[in-house]
This record gives C-alpha cells, structure tokens and sequence, in this order.
C-alpha cells in the first residue's frame, strides 16, 4: 500500500463539491481502478497559503506519506504575496519533504487575469524553477483549461466543479502512476 498526502488548498479540499468529487477522493478511485493500492490522505485546507502550508507541512508528514502532491501558491499571488515569498515557502516544504523521504509532485500554477505582468511572470516561472532545482516531478499547470470554463468551474469561475475536477485528475492520473511505479521500484530495491 503506497500512502500519499494530497497537501494544498481549496482545489485540494473539494471546496463547494461533495466529499465523494474531491479530488483525492476521485485520484484514490482512479488510481485503484489502475491497479494501484493507494491510500491518499486529504490535507487540503480552503483559502490556505504557503506561509499556512509551511505552518502545517510537519503534522501532514507525520504520518510518512511515501508521495506528497504539493498545490499551494495560487491564493497567495491572488492575495499579492510576492513570488519570492511563495517560492521560499515552497522550498522550505520541499525540503521537509525530502527530509521525510517522499517523493514529491509539485502541482503549478500560471498566473489567473488580473495579476501585474512582472509578478505574473516571475509566479508563472517559478513552480517550473523549482523542479529543475530540486529535481521534482511537475504538473505544470494545476487549472489549465478549467479557470473560466463553466463547464468546469462553479459560479466564481475559478474553483473546480465536480466536473473540473474529475478533468484534472484525468490529466494528473499518469503523472502519479509514473511516480507510484518509480516508488514501487525503489522500495523493491
């Protein structure tokens, strides 16, 4: 059984959907129609941060998870926290990650409409800098085809529906059996 820590925001939690379209919820079934045993934890807490993520990342890894998807720092650029900020909290939490030994998906981000272009930017670059940094597995971009999209989106636009939802997971399944298989593979080792 591989246990992973689902560790974000609202996106994570299921804000405005029933418990069963969350999106560790959806992954789990997903993930064991695949084949996979998995257990995925729901560490998702509506409206948090990074700065609220690096304040909570020890209790989630308490646990050890043997994989933590990380999706933080949408909220924080729509909050005008500064991309520095963002990336050194990110940082902090992938190193407390490694320090646990779990393999680490980084769920990114693109800037949403409204963001000032050089903050824009620098936020747009720096879940891609991460990775290459750390050597991490990276799903570029968390949101891509669901931020207003109503087909996918409840009425503000941004939030996954139970639809959106189940197409991010659509698009995030193979990235995570690739990593459940490099874990399999190491642990066999």
């Amino acid at each position: 059984m591989i246990d992973i820590c689902a560790f974000g925001n609202s996106l994570t939690a299921g804000f405005g959907v029933p418990a069963e379209a969350c999106l560790p919820r959806q992954l789990s079934e997903q993930l064991h129609t695949e084949g996979f045993s998995v257990t995925i934890s729901n560490h998702g807490i509506s409206g948090d941060t990074t700065s609220g993520g690096l304040r909570r990342i020890q209790t989630a890894l308490g646990h050890r998870p043997d994989m933590v998807i990380l999706e933080l720092g949408i909220n924080d650029i729509l909050m005008g926290i500064s991309p520095q900020r963002i990336k050194a909290n990110l940082e902090h939490m992938i190193l407390a990650c490694r320090q646990a030994r779990a393999t680490i998906l980084l769920a990114g981000f693109t800037a949403v409409p409204g963001i000032p272009a050089p903050e824009a930017d620098e936020f747009n670059s720096l879940y891609p800098d991460l990775a290459q940094a750390y050597d991490l597995s990276l799903f570029p971009d968390f949101l891509d085809h669901v931020v207003g999209n109503p087909d996918f989106t409840l009425p503000d636009g941004l939030h996954p529906n139970a639809r959106g939802i189940t197409f991010i997971v659509n698009r995030l399944v193979p990235v995570v059996i690739d990593l459940l298989k490099s874990i399999s593979a190491r642990d066999s080792i």
